[in-house]
């Protein structure tokens, strides 16, 4: 159960922010968020909830997204498109036969 306090407007916009930039980074690199979560050392619910603004992270939290996403923690903050929130498993790809 999450005990924090609710986050304030301002928050909320920040953390949505920094969920869209990690997933687009994520997304470019043609990673997973279960290699993701392997390369941060954080749990995979974890990594999915930062991606969806949900998380309002620590400072160290978010050097270790910037480390393994490659970038300075600030390009996490930039202003940009919030995380795009798709919900249950992806449609398996279906292979083309002639």
């Amino acid at each position: 159960m999450d005990m924090s306090a609710p986050a304030s407007p301002r928050t909320r916009a920040l953390m949505l922010q920094l969920g869209g930039n990690v997933q687009r980074l994520r997304l470019k690199r043609g990673w997973t968020q279960e290699y993701l979560a392997e390369v941060t050392g954080l749990d995979l619910s974890y990594t999915q909830r930062v991606e969806r603004g949900l998380i309002n992270l620590t400072i160290g939290s978010l050097a270790t997204f910037a480390d393994a996403l490659g970038v300075l923690p600030a390009v996490l903050l930039r202003s940009g498109k919030p995380p795009l929130i798709k919900r249950g498993r992806p449609k398996a790809k279906r292979s083309r036969e002639p």
